[in-house]
């Protein structure tokens, strides 16, 4: 128990540190520090599926962080200073840019996301597809003045087609989330050159829809979509939650997660682009067939029944009332909120 409180510290300070530096060498450390002690989360439960994904997750984000190192010690040869600087260097810039894309799993480098995500447990890949992002992107709102913006854009749309693409064929719960979160990067990433604040923003609404979703799934103990479709004869209002929660994140209006597409849409328009934000809209439909294509199969395909398990959720207390409330309004019904963030420049 001591142990994994000491690994939780060394978690949540990485990503503190990387958050609050403004040297270098500091936020390098921190995110070593993120690394490290989140390989042994992943392989909390001991089997060789488990150490397999905390292998592949070494093995990547370690070559992430040798090139994240060489781009610093390049930077501090051309500049002299530690501190973070605009570079105008164009080899520095894409250096900086790819190892924190790789860190990140978007595309072209997100294959080692959804394998990891599927060999670990839902706390891992909960803390996995949340809390690892924000030290990454929070070095790429720093110098998002100076980042190579071709590479930028065409990593973030490639990233929204093949999140939408990937997802399509597949049946286990942890690999369709893994999916989404390579989309929901794409689009964090198309805005970080125009406005690094919208970015900000669909990171706290993905995050607050992930967490609801992955806590809700690990109270039920689903991992496939045959076991949803089981839960539907069991707990009606659970399921309900769970799939409108899907649906939120494949950007369904009135749902939350149409309010950070929605934004980004705008913002990319009022900078003349318009192919770009057409583009990331036709490859969200992606994701919304897929959640939609759940749903569908979950609560509308049941086959007809003459016993009464099917009302034993009426008598059923539910051990997951207490955090519904506050988790699934701000993930579901939080649209209202948006005018708050349309002037986010």
């Amino acid at each position: 128990m001591a142990l994994m409180m000491t690994i939780y510290i060394t978690l949540i300070m990485g990503t503190l540190i990387t958050l609050i530096s403004s040297h270098w060498l500091l936020m390098w450390v921190g995110l070593e520090m993120s690394m490290l002690s989140i390989i042994p989360i992943l392989m909390n439960k001991s089997n060789p599926r488990s150490t397999e994904a905390a292998t592949k997750y070494f093995l990547t984000q370690a070559t992430a962080s040798m090139i994240f190192l060489l781009s610093i010690i390049m930077t501090m040869m051309y500049s002299g200073q530690w501190s973070i600087i605009h570079t105008s260097n164009q080899m520095i810039s894409l250096m900086l840019t790819l190892s924190l894309i790789m860190k990140l799993g978007l595309a072209p480098f997100h294959f080692w996301v959804t394998e990891v995500t599927q060999g670990t447990s839902l706390k891992a890949g909960m803390i996995l597809l949340t809390w690892q992002k924000i030290a990454p992107l929070s070095i790429l709102m720093q110098i998002s003045p100076t980042i190579n913006q071709p590479l930028i854009i065409s990593s973030a749309l490639l990233s929204t087609l093949l999140g939408g693409w990937g997802g399509l064929n597949q049946t286990q719960l942890r690999k369709i989330l893994a999916y989404s979160s390579i989309a929901h990067m794409g689009w964090m990433l198309v805005i970080m050159n125009y406005n690094p604040s919208i970015s900000l923003f669909n990171l706290t609404i993905y995050i607050i829809m992930t967490i609801s979703l992955f806590y809700t799934l690990y109270m039920n103990n689903n991992l496939t979509t045959l076991s949803l479709s089981h839960m539907w004869s069991t707990a009606p209002p659970t399921i309900i939650i769970i799939l409108m929660n899907l649906l939120s994140m494949g950007g369904l209006p009135p749902l939350t997660g149409f309010s950070p597409k929605w934004i980004i849409i705008q913002e990319l328009v009022k900078n003349n682009n318009i192919m770009i934000p057409t583009m990331m809209a036709i490859t969200a439909l992606l994701n919304l067939y897929f959640y939609m294509r759940l749903t569908y199969s979950t609560t509308l395909t049941l086959f007809p029944s003459t016993n009464n398990t099917k009302m034993k959720w009426y008598f059923y207390n539910n051990k997951m009332m207490t955090m519904i409330p506050s988790l699934m309004t701000l993930s579901i019904m939080a649209l209202p909120l948006t005018p708050l963030f349309i002037n986010l420049n």
